[in-house]
């Protein structure tokens, strides 16, 4: 009988998870057996894997293929663009980002692990702690995963010894108290055989800790573990043309989706960057109104008073309104492969705003293998460093330890519309 069978049917909400290791670490290969033991592989996905599988003459389903889903990742046997599963069980849903492990690929990473609460970092237990592995570690801690899960895979090839587990435990926490990790885990599992990833199996009865289900089942959703400021980022004002209905012609509402904390009608709220004040007078969701908003819900904000408001504002709460700024220091990701020019002017997008930014200097470039500051006076594909950007206008941003929604920003070259970095504000 499954262990799934026995969880009770509650909801602890969505969970975002990474998965990310070295190259052969087989974080594919857990994946593949989570959604499997999990029973939530939909039977012609099974059944095409089968196939796949027989035609490469293994005894046994690839569980690898349900995520490597490109023809180059499946001819290569390498993980390279990220890869996205959803699945739910009985207690929650999961989004699940499969991020590829080689260097070159650490823009993909970045992005992956951007909305990412819990990263699953994946150790082979034959080879320990490699340079990957604290790279992955330090990008994960950067972009803000608040959690982290060492799996330590392939206990099947050691004997399931309890002190190869122990000995990789040890030195890993050395290493996640040099980089200020602050909640860290450790699980000893057997991604090919299935042992402790649903079920227990028989060949760890030394380890006493819950299976990597259960750590999920019962990890924090995002916005669950502290207060956060109320920020309502303006997509769209509606400002309805009927002219058979006169109701709809003092009507104006500002739609968005509440990225952080939550609002309430009569709350007074400050619309930023121009410093603005009222009192929300109603909430609408679709056609229903509602007396509360909270984080994640996109909802239309009606006011008490008539004030000019556009895309790109931000609405706060009047006692928690930020300060705008037009220079930022931020941790940037470059992701083109045009190299960041100093001279260049580029597009900053920031929420649902856009301002014209330059870069006013970089104070290093960060190795992300050593974790060591190297002068830089360019960046090129891959690169992360600690930047200042100038901008033309005012944009109201939180750090983003704070707010990863208004703490983070993409660069877009004007000339091709392309993303060109991605931000987190100091």
């Amino acid at each position: 009988m499954s262990a799934l069978e026995h969880l009770p049917e509650i909801d602890n909400g969505l969970l975002r998870f990474l998965t990310c290791g070295s190259v052969d670490d087989g974080k594919s290969t857990l994946i593949g057996r989570l959604l499997f033991d999990s029973k939530t592989i939909l039977a012609d996905t099974l059944n095409a894997m089968e196939k796949t599988s027989a035609r490469r003459g293994m005894a046994e389903v690839d569980l690898s293929l349900l995520t490597d889903g490109l023809q180059a990742e499946r001819e290569q046997g390498i993980t390279i663009d990220v890869a996205y599963r959803y699945f739910t069980t009985g207690r929650r849903k999961y989004i699940i980002a499969d991020a590829p492990g080689h260097e070159q690929y650490t823009r993909n990473m970045v992005t992956a692990a951007s909305t990412a609460n819990l990263a699953i970092i994946l150790v082979d237990a034959r080879k320990g702690i490699l340079t990957q592995t604290r790279r992955h570690s330090y990008l994960a801690s950067l972009v803000g995963i608040p959690h982290l899960l060492v799996a330590v895979n392939k206990m099947d090839l050691v004997g399931y010894d309890q002190a190869v587990f122990e000995r990789i435990k040890a030195e890993y926490l050395t290493f996640a108290t040099q980089l200020g990790i602050k909640d860290v885990r450790f699980i000893p599992i057997s991604a090919l055989a299935g042992d402790m990833i649903v079920d227990r199996g028989e060949h760890l009865p030394w380890y006493e800790g819950p299976t990597l289900l259960d750590i999920l089942e019962n990890a924090p959703a995002a916005h669950t573990e502290q207060a956060e400021d109320f920020r309502f980022p303006v997509q769209y004002v509606c400002r309805p043309q009927d002219s058979a209905n006169p109701e709809l012609h003092d009507y104006r509402g500002f739609m968005g989706r509440v990225e952080s904390g939550a609002i309430a009608v009569g709350d007074a709220i400050t619309v930023l960057p121009s410093g603005a004040r009222s009192r929300i007078k109603k909430i609408e969701l679709g056609s229903q109104s509602l007396p509360r908003a909270i984080h994640e819900q996109s909802v239309t904000l009606l006011l008490e008073d008539e004030i000019d408001i556009s895309r790109g504002d931000l609405i706060v709460k009047s006692a928690e309104a930020p300060v705008p700024v037009k220079h930022i220091d931020a941790t940037l990701c470059w992701l083109s492969e045009t190299p960041l020019s100093p001279a260049r002017t580029y597009l900053v997008r920031h929420t649902t705003r856009e301002v014209k930014a330059k870069l006013a200097k970089i104070d290093y470039r960060l190795d992300v293998n050593t974790l060591e500051r190297e002068a830089a006076d360019g960046l090129a594909m891959n690169d992360i460093a600690r930047v200042t950007l100038k901008l033309a206008q005012p944009i109201v941003a939180d750090s983003y330890r704070s707010n990863r929604a208004t703490g983070a920003f993409i660069i877009i070259d004007e000339s091709s519309n392309n993303t060109v970095g991605a931000g987190m504000i100091a």
